[in-house]
């Protein structure tokens, strides 16, 4: 037995010196630099094919994820999907595009494509009385609810790359240009592009509104044609200024529903223009048209006394600019243009001033005569109150109220001296005319005869009901 554990002992060692050898044989050759390459080689194949397996993975994670986005529709085929939508309503679609991007980029495919572009982009604009209903929506309900879904659907994108959009998907439709319609006066075309810009621009805060108003100024040349047509002749470009009203009216002026969006976007047409530019684009928008031709009628407020109908449009514009709402304006800009429009295109008939000026309210009117009591104005003021109280006989308004509006004006003179010169003034106004109103009815033929018979009965009627409220307004002070 001790010699075998003795021959244990003198055989272990070479054994573990033959392993040991081995092993560091192994170890040599794989840091030996003549096999650097050949052992560096599947490391670095190890390496690349990680990185791509893992880029692999993210664009499978990516790829799920849109699919999932998709909800039950990731099992449609595109062609499906569209044929899907051509059943729902465009407020159903405009509701679906809110679900997820995913959709909202299919959706934005869609109507850039010639499937969409022929279901959503409806052209009936010439169907009498602006209906063209189809399924049971008016074509102006119709491209509001397209305004909603292009509003959702770029809800993403910059301002700019919005409008660009936009415009590329609406550009085929030549009635929603400014020179694009043939017959501009009886197409609904720029009325369904105005509730359409409405609802898409809706909310929006002032700086993104100003760049929709350069874009459309940049696609229209809007401001060199009202160039055009406010440093011409009046009349000279009747067709002009009708495509120019129109467009203004029906595109940036109709459809707002807050006070303060009219305002702000009469405001981007006149302020860049000089006052009296103002008043001739103020009056092409606004001012009275021929029933026939639509066309603006220059000699309306000059030749003969109008209607309220034809200075309707007129006094709401400037109601609006006054209105503490319209910021970039003040009571002296409004009044001066008021002024200025009484000019237009030569003095208007005062009487066509001074309806004017009721209808616009008390503020304006009060303010209109306050600044000619200033500027020392009298006899031009005096002549004001007597058409003032020829209009309410005319027009069946209260006469105590030309009496309570001359009672406002007599305060603005600082002292009694002045007040008894204007009150003078008016009654010399009175005078005069109604002398020159009988010196028309004496010196007429027999058609204006008539005319300056019953203006003439009008205007003694106007003086004695004035003359009589005056009367009960002193002695109900004194008793």
């Amino acid at each position: 037995m001790s010699w075998m554990k003795t021959t244990k002992k003198k055989l272990s060692p070479p054994k573990a010196n033959l392993f040991m050898d081995k092993f560091m044989e192994q170890g040599k050759r794989m840091t030996s630099p003549l096999k650097a390459s050949y052992t560096l080689i599947p490391n670095q194949r190890y390496r690349r094919s990680y990185r791509r397996s893992s880029k692999f993975n993210k664009t499978l994670d990516a790829d799920s994820l849109s699919l999932s986005t998709l909800g039950n529709f990731r099992m449609l085929p595109l062609e499906l999907f569209h044929m899907v939508l051509e059943y729902l309503p465009v407020k159903d679609i405009s509701m679906l595009s809110m679900v997820s991007k995913t959709i909202s980029n299919r959706l934005i495919n869609y109507i850039s494509s010639r499937t969409g572009n022929r279901r959503l982009l409806l052209r009936d604009f010439h169907t009498p009385g602006l209906l063209g209903y189809r399924n049971g929506f008016s074509i102006l309900e119709h491209y509001r609810s397209l305004g909603l879904l292009l509003k959702r659907c770029t809800l993403l994108l910059p301002t700019k790359e919005r409008l660009k959009y936009i415009h590329n998907v609406l550009s085929e439709i030549s009635c929603f240009k400014l020179n694009g319609c043939l017959d501009p006066l009886h197409c609904s075309g720029l009325q369904c592009y105005g509730v359409f810009l409405q609802m898409l621009t809706a909310g929006w805060d002032e700086l993104e509104c100003h760049r929709v108003y350069n874009f459309l100024c940049d696609l229209t040349s809007l401001p060199r044609r009202v160039q055009t047509v406010v440093s011409s002749k009046p009349g000279s470009a009747r067709k002009l200024e009708l495509r120019i009203r129109i467009f203004c009216r029906s595109v940036l002026l109709n459809h707002w529903i807050h006070r303060s969006d009219s305002a702000f976007w009469l405001t981007r047409l006149l302020k860049p223009w000089p006052m009296v530019n103002q008043a001739r684009l103020l009056y092409i928008i606004f001012g009275p048209a021929s029933t026939l031709d639509g066309h603006v009628v220059w000699q309306k407020m000059i030749d003969n006394p109008t209607d309220e109908t034809s200075l309707k449009g007129l006094a709401d514009a400037i109601k609006l600019l006054y209105d503490s709402e319209a910021k970039e304006w003040t009571a002296d800009d409004v009044i001066s243009l008021v002024d200025e429009l009484s000019v237009v295109p030569r003095e208007w008939l005062l009487e066509n001033s001074v309806r004017l000026l009721i209808l616009c309210g008390n503020n304006i009117c009060f303010t209109f005569m306050a600044s000619k009591a200033v500027n020392g104005r009298v006899v031009e003021l005096a002549r004001i109150i007597v058409f003032l109280a020829l209009v309410c006989e005319k027009d069946l308004y209260c006469m105590d109220w030309a009496v309570k509006m001359m009672q406002k004006v007599c305060k603005v003179f600082g002292t009694t001296g002045e007040r008894n010169n204007f009150l003078q003034s008016v009654e010399n106004a009175f005078a005069h005319i109604i002398m020159e109103a009988l010196q028309s009815v004496i010196s007429g033929e027999h058609d204006e005869e008539d005319r300056n018979f019953v203006n003439l009965f009008h205007l003694v009627n106007a003086q004695a009901n004035f003359h009589k409220e005056i009367l009960y307004l002193t002695m109900s002070n004194r008793m």
